[in-house]
């Protein structure tokens, strides 16, 4: 399959299996026939060859400081009590349902369709999302069964939406990043070096300006295989971790100390990945890396959270090197075995998740290899603002 081709399904082909374990998208080949039509054919990978100029900074504006503001408006007013975090309006509903993930990380809503968000319920939404981290949404079969401009349409409401470098997109839609996995290929960025299919990290936190709020669901789910089992998901799970509690749970000593500290995050290692011809074998913008303060403030909520991930974190700033992998290799442990903060989503038909990419990591969970089952998910992205650091004054130039 060249650099440009769109991997394709007809009537004929639904799924596009290709050659497990290709090196180059050049080798990959298109499956033999299958009975039925992928219902989603449309949300497929495309690698093109377009080449995107240098991300430009830009002022974002957080949704959540307008939800915030109405909030304090309504304590003033005496409506609300102070210190209280009410649920948002458009959830207090007899056909919603709300319920706790786990008391550090996450909600969980049903009963209600992002569709019929209206501008304040956006709001509302952000200010959740950026207080609990991860806001998990059963039933939305009329977004997820919309359209690409749809999604686009509901991610610009919270931010510029990135283009990602090297990942698939849907034909005519690079805003929507596409992870991808069947029996024989991968188009994900992957590792097989490891004794762990996890890779805890935020979404592009190379970018001057990562992500904040950012969208996410699957539309085909692997699915159990015993006898008796074929209607049931099992595979492909989500975890997710709290990067305030895991903060948190360090001394008030080395809190401080890690709040001076700058790390570089590096996009380049993602970027050779494709260059090699996995993935899909394209780089559509030159690889960057920025400096963020180790420990970044929210801008809606002040809340404090590490910021760093085994993916595109690279070395702290002033260290020498055998400092700075001892404290990073101490961080990323932490991470990994801070059970106690994290969150997993088992994945159901028309789930979306909601996550600030500013206060969370996250790693999926690619334990259905063996079953050769299809996982295929879109991502939509907003950038946010540049980190800000959580020690005042901290220069990141």
């Amino acid at each position: 399959m060249s650099a440009t081709a769109t991997i394709t399904a007809s009537s004929a082909a639904p799924s596009p299996v290709l050659k497990l374990n290709s090196t180059s998208a050049e080798e990959q080949t298109p499956s033999t026939p299958a009975a039925e039509p992928y219902r989603y054919a449309h949300l497929l990978p495309h690698f093109s060859q377009t080449q995107y100029p240098p991300l430009t900074p830009f002022e974002h504006v957080d949704p959540g400081h307008r939800a915030l503001a109405r909030e304090r408006k309504a304590v003033a007013n005496g409506t609300v009590a102070e210190g209280s975090t009410p649920l948002p309006a458009f959830l207090r509903s007899p056909n919603v349902t709300v319920s706790e993930v786990t008391p550090n990380l996450g909600v969980e809503v049903s009963g209600i369709s992002l569709s019929q968000l209206d501008d304040a319920a956006r709001d509302d939404l952000a200010l959740l999302v950026a207080r609990r981290g991860l806001v998990i949404f059963r039933g939305q079969e009329e977004f997820i069964d919309s359209s690409p401009e749809a999604y686009k349409e509901w991610g610009q409401y919270f931010g510029r939406l990135h283009i990602h470098p090297t990942s698939g997109h849907p034909e005519g839609h690079p805003e929507i990043h596409l992870v991808y996995r069947d029996g024989n290929s991968t188009f994900n960025f992957e590792r097989d070096d490891s004794i762990t299919t996890l890779s805890w990290h935020s979404d592009v936190s190379y970018e001057l300006q990562p992500p904040g709020l950012t969208t996410f669901f699957l539309i085909a789910h692997p699915h159990a295989r015993g006898e008796g089992l074929e209607e049931s998901y099992s595979g492909g799970d989500t975890l997710f971790t709290s990067q305030v509690a895991t903060f948190k749970r360090l001394s008030p000593e080395f809190q401080e100390f890690l709040r001076g500290l700058k790390v570089i995050h590096s996009g380049f290692e993602q970027a050779d990945y494709s260059r090699t011809g996995r993935r899909g074998g394209v780089v559509r913008r030159e690889p960057v890396e920025h400096i963020h303060p180790l420990v970044r403030k929210h801008p809606v909520t002040g809340e404090e959270a590490l910021y760093v991930n085994r993916q595109f974190t690279r070395r702290i700033v002033g260290l020498k090197r055998e400092e700075s992998e001892m404290i990073l290799r101490f961080l990323y442990d932490h991470i990994d075995k801070s059970g106690d903060n994290q969150a997993r989503l088992k994945w159901t038909p028309y789930t979306i998740a909601l996550w600030d990419n500013r206060v969370t990591a996250h790693s999926a969970i690619v334990d259905f290899k063996d079953g050769k089952q299809r996982r295929h998910g879109c991502r939509i992205t907003p950038q946010a603002e540049r980190p800000i650091p959580a020690k005042e004054g901290l220069q990141l130039d």
